[in-house]
């Protein structure tokens, strides 16, 4: 975990500029990263097929498995890093921490993918509407883990 703190306190704890934009901006950026996980996904699946061939079809039983571990793993790598948000997070200025500034480790971050993945299954289009009601314009995987979406730039 990061020692230092780069989310400025305030005597309230987050700002409301910290969070300004982010719900429209998280939305972009999750257009984008499921963007970047089709096209890795689909580089996975010709690995998948070639493997199938060359282990006469016993390779191919992978196909299932392609696009949850792709997912899994670019969530979990790119937000359990030192810039604590995916590249559609980072292209948008956003990043997630802890309320008291802290990145996320792998672990926790893979944590909060399957959390995502759990509530977005279940409760599409609804997962969003939480959003409007939290006060910092958390989602349900963001209120179970303790994390706040802000802005990168503050």
């Amino acid at each position: 975990m990061s020692t230092e703190n780069p989310l400025p306190q305030t005597g309230v704890g987050i700002s409301r500029t910290m969070t300004s934009g982010v719900r429209t901006r998280r939305m972009m950026a999750f257009v984008v990263d499921a963007i970047i996980i089709a096209v890795l996904t689909s580089i996975m699946y010709v690995v998948v097929a070639v493997l199938g061939i060359v282990t006469l079809s016993l390779g191919w039983l992978l196909f299932p498995a392609v696009f949850p571990c792709v997912a899994l793993l670019y969530n979990a790598s790119t937000l359990g890093s030192r810039d604590a948000a995916t590249i559609g997070m980072r292209l948008m200025g956003l990043q997630v921490r802890f309320e008291d500034g802290a990145s996320m480790t792998m672990l926790q971050a893979l944590a909060h993918t399957l959390l995502f993945y759990v509530s977005v299954t279940i409760l599409t289009p609804f997962v969003l509407l939480l959003s409007l009601f939290t006060r910092h314009k958390q989602l349900l995987h963001d209120l179970l883990l303790g994390v706040i979406a802000v802005n990168s730039d503050q």
